[in-house]
């Protein structure tokens, strides 16, 4: 991940532009098989709310934001239904959106692939928890506001899985934007620093815009 080296680092440029930052923790796949990721996000999410009058937090304005696999279980947090408090909007870099086709180097019939180790066996065996486990098979009409961001030359999570979760969101009238990076592998490798911090300053700034009272869709 290119922002590591950041100082100040990702979270504290966040914090800095005026938005309270929390970095929940999950269950890996060696510890618990999907949905346990998701449930611990959940789980997070009501612990915030719990606590939001001590720590000065206003939960009807929360966004996820991950990358990766954060940024699946993040697309995941935001798409499926909750008890309590709901994102507003997500920001997901370069996350799977369907396990259950191949994409790319992706091949669902495998069981050695993260995505199998996920689900405890490989996707095309287990094909309702597959469905289940891609955010592209929960995308709705009240979707939260998406910004995703993929790099195209991307050789781990193809780059057409935030074009298709964006296309179906489009489809359902739902708030999205997708932006493309030419040139961009996984983590922003290949990318100059320069354009690296674009896509960082893209990010926060559709955070900062959701997280105003009053912030409309689009």
């Amino acid at each position: 991940m290119r922002t590591r080296d950041w100082d100040p680092g990702p979270f504290a440029r966040i914090a800095a532009a005026g938005v309270a930052v929390a970095c929940a923790d999950y269950r890996l796949s060696g510890e618990a098989h999907f949905p346990a990721p998701v449930d611990d996000l959940r789980a997070a999410l009501r612990w915030l709310g719990l606590r939001a009058a001590e720590l000065d937090l206003d939960m009807e304005r929360t966004v996820v934001w991950g990358e990766s696999a954060g940024g699946h279980l993040a697309s995941l947090l935001a798409l499926t239904q909750h008890t309590g408090p709901a994102p507003v909007a997500a920001v997901i870099w370069y996350g799977p959106a369907d396990l259950t086709t191949a994409r790319g180097p992706y091949d669902p019939r495998l069981s050695t692939t993260p995505e199998a180790l996920l689900l405890g066996g490989a996707p095309a065996a287990r094909p309702d928890r597959a469905r289940e486990a891609s955010p592209l098979a929960h995308a709705h009409p009240g979707a939260p506001a998406f910004l995703l961001v993929h790099g195209e030359e991307d050789s781990m999570v193809a780059c057409s899985h935030s074009r298709d979760l964006a296309a179906r969101l489009d489809e359902l009238s739902a708030p999205v934007h997708l932006r493309t990076v030419p040139g961009a592998d996984h983590g922003w490798h290949g990318l100059p620093s320069a354009t690296v911090e674009d896509v960082f300053e893209q990010s926060l700034r559709f955070t900062r815009r959701r997280t105003r009272r009053g912030a409309s869709d689009r």
